[in-house]
């Protein structure tokens, strides 16, 4: 099955959470719950760093779009998924449909971009992706990014130019799984070489409760 049929299915059905394989065995969950539930405190205090206009890359269904929006902070999302797409609309966010690396909304305007819940692995390579989203940046823009904790499994490869490399997972829920995609995780003491590899300093990392941040600046 199409990744995003599936994640949309689960979007629908409002699925608490959904369980994700890698190739290599690992297995985690990803709290599709919490992404369709109005954002957290500690999604807020996140935000509270995001100066406008910001725009989320894998906006999901929308709740830190509606939540900049309640603050009247102008944010836009970009989401591949159809399904998510219309939850964050319904709710009134302002959403471009489509891969961060084909849609290009207003280049050169953003002053925060977000990838947040993981996003950072979006197409499998995280230091292309970071000079995607590094080019739609205004001149002093900054990237919030979450990341996975310290040790945290991920899949180095010497040489690639980042320190990480490419691998493919697939989503699993009550008995339907998706098609293989790339992704990738990022710990918080391996952002410095993708970050780099792609014009940027590791400007800040904290902890929140159980998750993990930092902030990206151009070089």
């Amino acid at each position: 099955m199409n990744p995003s049929t599936l994640f949309g299915r689960l979007l629908d059905d409002g699925a608490d959470d959904l369980v994700v394989r890698a190739t290599d065995g690992n297995v985690w969950s990803m709290p599709i719950g919490r992404w369709l539930a109005p954002a957290s405190d500690v999604d807020e205090r996140v935000l509270d760093r995001a100066t406008g206009p910001v725009l989320d890359v894998g906006c999901g269904p929308g709740r830190h779009v509606h939540a900049l929006s309640r603050r009247g902070v102008t944010a836009v999302g970009v989401e591949l998924s159809p399904t998510a797409v219309r939850h964050a609309r319904d709710g009134g966010a302002r959403v471009v449909e489509g891969s961060i690396f084909e849609v290009a909304p207003d280049p050169g305007c953003w002053s925060t971009a977000l990838l947040l819940d993981g996003n950072i692995g979006i197409g499998g390579v995280p230091h292309v992706l970071l000079r995607r989203v590094a080019e739609l940046l205004c001149p002093d823009g900054q990237v919030l990014v979450e990341l996975d904790p310290p040790g945290a499994a991920t899949t180095p490869t010497p040489g690639d130019g980042d320190g990480t490399e490419a691998f493919r997972i697939r989503i699993e829920s009550d008995g339907s799984t998706s098609a293989w995609f790339p992704w990738a995780r990022v710990t918080t003491d391996s952002i410095v070489a993708p970050a780099a590899a792609a014009g940027l300093d590791v400007e800040t990392c904290w902890t929140d409760g159980d998750r993990h941040f930092c902030v990206l600046r151009r070089t």
